[in-house]
Order: structure tokens, then sequence, then C-alpha cells
């Protein structure tokens, strides 16, 4: 238990624009929460920043007071890294602003968006940037981990898009870093974590995409995985940039479009976004349709904000939540049959597989160009516990730990980073890779001293 004078946080309160919330205020327990509920963590204070005045008060406050930092955007993150028992957390869910410049093509988002924030702005222009897949997820925390969405393969990941950022460092310096400014540290936030500061602005390179877009789902029963799996893995192989096809392996949601009776039986949903001319889509889609005998489907011309939210009925807040992942050069039939029988033995309805078709844009950029270093990531597949019983704790996590065992041998021994539990960080250096020294030496001359390690740490180097 970390004791703070009372003095110490009037004098923080005084230099604050943003609210103190101490464990003694009424709505402190609803502020610490986040998006996975397995998360129960307690800090000493939580310091909902105003603006970025707030947040070198904040880092001044921690330093003086010996606290651990850690830094909370949208709270997405399924390890929980926004909160830290004892800690200050640096609260910047209330940074929501979004601002477009449509002429020259770029956004300008502050650390508190949620992908729906960013979508609503920059889909009036009919303008996208790579951003997941998920629009309760944060801008801030998606970036600095890589990031990659339904567009990826035509624009890139993530941090492919980003062209400069503003951030506060460890010892309180406000920095603009971009390619020209700070060029090692602007690598280095490029798939990096939130090891090297809190970024207080991000500025993208924005596309033209929408508003209208080509999508939607078709969903074939479990039973007919073994023909519909290697017909996909064909069709991803030959498919254009613009279009995006991913695989989830669950349990049917009741969705209007499925009959009754298959509600709730073992299916392989296939997922797609197609962004080239919109009288294309069909044509584009047709094979999808034809890898066996589907439930249903539901495809056609959509806004490009509402596929962003089509599966945020399946990730919303407040569930238990154990991930396990790792990346794929190329999916065998064993690997296949893996999934499949895993699927049969859910422990519960919410858990899923979900196998994420990279390729594209993603694949062409150098592994040393940015932070994220997972360029020959053809496939990412996300094992998804999720429950709602702590009582289910156990078999759930067990499920995907021996989902994850299986399929080890086949995998390449990489990971995304965004992707990692809280008790990973021994894969830390799996994540980087060849990048790891770099982004170490990196650390040590901007956090010398590891302010920032409530992450998915990257020690400074020696």
């Amino acid at each position: 238990m970390v004791n703070i004078s009372g003095e110490a946080i009037d004098t923080l309160k005084a230099s604050a624009r943003g609210r103190i919330i101490s464990p003694a205020e009424a709505d402190y327990d609803e502020a610490r929460k986040v998006w996975n509920a397995t998360i129960d963590r307690r800090p000493a204070l939580i310091m909902r920043c105003a603006g970025t005045a707030d947040v070198i008060a904040a880092l001044s406050f921690a330093r003086d007071n010996g606290l651990l930092v850690s830094i909370r955007g949208g709270s997405h993150n399924i390890a929980g890294s926004a909160v830290s028992d004892d800690a200050l957390m640096i609260d910047l869910s209330a940074l929501k602003s979004v601002r477009i410049d449509p002429q020259a093509k770029r956004a300008y988002v502050e650390p508190g968006a949620l992908l729906s924030d960013f979508d609503h702005e920059a889909q009036a222009f009919g303008l996208a940037t790579p951003l997941g897949i998920n629009s309760t997820t944060g801008v801030a925390g998606l970036t600095l981990g890589g990031g990659f969405g339904w567009i990826s393969r035509k624009f890139g990941v993530t941090v492919d898009n980003l062209v400069a950022a503003e951030i506060v460092t460890a010892d309180g310096t406000w920095r603009r870093v971009s390619a020209d400014s700070d060029p090692d540290l602007f690598w280095a936030l490029r798939g990096g974590g939130g090891n090297f500061g809190v970024v207080t602005l991000f500025e993208y390179q924005l596309h033209e995409v929408g508003p209208q877009i080509y999508g939607g789902l078709v969903v074939y029963p479990l039973e007919q995985a073994d023909q519909v799996l290697p017909k996909y893995r064909e069709f991803v192989a030959q498919s254009p940039d613009d279009l995006t096809v991913w695989a989830v392996l669950r349990l049917a949601p009741p969705l209007p479009f499925l009959p009754e009776d298959a509600h709730g039986k073992p299916v392989v949903v296939l997922a797609s976004c197609y962004v080239g001319p919109v009288e294309n889509g069909e044509r584009a889609l047709a094979p999808v349709r034809s890898f066996g005998t589907p439930y249903g489907e539901h495809l056609g011309v959509m806004p490009f904000a509402a596929w962003q939210k089509a599966f945020d009925p399946l990730l919303t807040p407040g569930e238990r939540n154990y991930w396990k992942s790792h990346n794929f050069a190329s999916l065998n039939d064993e690997t296949f049959d893996i999934l499949t029988n895993a699927v049969k033995s859910l422990p519960s309805g919410q858990c899923e597989v979900f196998i994420g078709a990279m390729g594209g844009q993603t694949n062409r950029v150098p592994v040393d160009a940015t932070a994220y270093a997972n360029r020959d990531s053809i496939y990412t597949i996300n094992i998804h516990g999720r429950w709602s019983d702590a009582a289910d704790d156990e078999k759930c996590t067990k499920w995907a730990r021996d989902m994850f065992a299986a399929m080890t041998p086949h995998a390449l021994g990489s990971v995304y980073v965004n992707f990692m539990t809280g008790e990973e960080g021994d894969r830390v250096k799996a994540a980087y890779g060849p990048n790891y020294e770099r982004l170490a030496e990196v650390k040590r001359r901007y956090d010398p001293d590891n302010v920032f390690r409530s992450n998915q740490n990257i020690m400074p180097a020696a």
C-alpha cells in the first residue's frame, strides 16, 4: 500500500486542469475498470488528464512520490496495461479529439479516441487508415503496438501510416517526433508499445475508403471445415490487396440471416471486406459463397463505419478474457485440424478463434523500417478465450493454452504484441525479433530508469 500525503495530492489538484480520483472517491472503482474483467488492480491515484500540461504534471508527481506509472487510453489491451496496483494511472480517456484535414488527407487524433470516434470523423470525407476490427478499441494502444485492420492488405499496418506524434518522455520533455525529427524515437514508437513515453497526439496518413464498401459474412457448418478452410487458404493466396477475408471459428450467434436451428452450433464464419469499386464486390466475393453449403450469408454494400462495428456485439467490455496468439507464414492441414477439434469442445459459448489474413502491403515493408517486426506473417491467429463467470477461469485458460501449444510447431515463433497477455513477458523479444536490440538502445536513451514499464516491457540496454 502506497501512502501519499494529503498535501502532495492537494498540490497536484491545484496544478491540474483534469480531475484527480482517489480510492475514497465514489467513482474510483468504475474509473479503474478496463475492458478485460480478469484485470482487478487498484491504483494509488487516477489522474484524468485534460491536456498535455496535465501529463507533464502527472509524470513529475509520480517521480517525486516514487510511484509506478500506468497509461490508460481506450483500456482495451488484453494484458490490462492501463492499470497497475499502487500506481499513478495517467488516464487519457477524456482526450478524444479527432481532427481531419481532407485536403492534406491527414488525421490528428488524441490518445483517448476510440476507433468509432476516428471513423465517425474520417468517414464524413470518405477517408480511413488501417485501424482494428472493433470500434471500441482505443486508437493509441492499437497504434503503439503496430496495429492492423480490414484495409491493412492494401495500406499496410497502422504504424506504416503514422506520420508524426507528439509525446512526453520520462523526463517530462514534450517532443514532436517524425522521420525528420527524433527519427530513432519515432521509429521505436511505431510498434514499441507504451515503452517510450505518453503520446498526446497522433498524426496519420489517410486514404480514400468508403463511405460504402462491399462485404459481410458467409457462415458454414463446422462439419464442412475440411473443405472450406483449404479453399479459404487457396483463395486468400490469390486475393487482390483490395480484399480481406478473415475466418472465425465459434458457435453461431443468433444472427437474423441464419436459420434458428443453426444458432449455437459450431461454425466457420468468413468475414469479408472489399474496398475496391463496390460494383465489383459481388464478383470479387463470389468464390467465398461456393466453398461449401452455407447455413446463410449476409453480403452486400454497406457503410465502412458500420462494418467496423460488425464484431462489437461479440467483444463487449466487462467479460473475462484470455488470449493466446501465433503468427504463421502458411496454414497447413494439421493446423486446421487443431483449430477444428478445439472448436468442437469450447469451454464457453463466447470462446472463438480468429484467423486474420495479413499479406499484401503488410509484407512489402522492410522488417527494420518500423519497430513492428512481423513482416513475414501471412496469418495471425488469435485464440480468444472469453467467458462470464470467474469459476470458469481455469478451464477457459487451459483450453486456450492447450490449443496454443498444439499449434506452436507450425507457427513462426513471433507474436503480435497487442495480443499478448500479462503473463507473456518472456515473449517480448519474440515480438520484436531482430528489432529488439535497437529498441532497447532507444529505451536507454529516452527512459533509462524504465519509468514506462506497465506494459510488454522493453528493458533499457545496459
